[in-house]
């Protein structure tokens, strides 16, 4: 199936793959853009998975301002300094600052919420599904969704990423990542607005 060259080209910048590449995706998906990004995705974040294992130990402190209102601090780390002064790093670093001003996240990852705040979480869910009256056999079910989608919306690498929000920040920092060919990992970040009492 002949797939036009303006579909390759989309298709090569979203992943970062070559031309050549991107054609073969393309025509191993009969032409179904979608079915030939996914496997592209895939292809890319296994990659940046294994890339995981490695140690980042280097990267940038990169910082954001919002009409002098909301400020942003972030550290987001990679394994060589080559790459934390490249561009594709640099643009991240940028693009990660301009989404916590935005979306206002308070952890990195789930993995950072305090237990008693999960447990304080859970406990005013089951008792919200309990007064509602659901199914007491259905109530874990229920609880974990909500936990789920409340803690996905405060911590950063789970929100939807503002300037792609088919994808999350943390499925953007590692298609990143696979552009790099490299561990990227964000650290930690501080974020300050205006008048805002902490």
């Amino acid at each position: 199936m002949a797939v036009d060259i303006e579909t390759i080209k989309r298709l090569k910048d979203l992943t970062g793959v070559g031309l050549t590449d991107a054609k073969a995706a393309l025509a191993d998906a009969n032409g179904d853009f979608d079915k030939a990004l996914e496997a592209m995705r895939k292809k890319g974040l296994t990659k940046a998975d294994k890339r995981g294992e490695k140690e980042a130990r280097e990267g940038l402190i990169g910082s954001y301002n919002h009409d002098g209102r909301i400020g942003v601090t972030v550290e987001i780390n990679c394994e060589t300094d080559f790459v934390a002064r490249g561009e594709i790093f640099g643009a991240l670093i940028k693009d990660i600052a301009m989404h916590i001003a935005a979306s206002s996240p308070q952890f990195v990852s789930v993995e950072e919420v305090p237990t008693e705040e999960v447990a304080k979480a859970k406990a005013e869910f089951t008792d919200k599904a309990t007064a509602d009256g659901k199914p007491a056999e259905m109530l874990d079910k229920i609880v974990e969704g909500q936990l789920k989608k409340h803690f996905a919306e405060r911590c950063l690498m789970d929100q939807p990423y503002i300037k792609n929000p088919d994808v999350t920040v943390g499925e953007h920092v590692k298609s990143q990542a696979a552009l790099m060919n490299e561990n990227v990992v964000v650290r930690r970040f501080s974020r300050l607005a205006l008048g805002e009492v902490v």
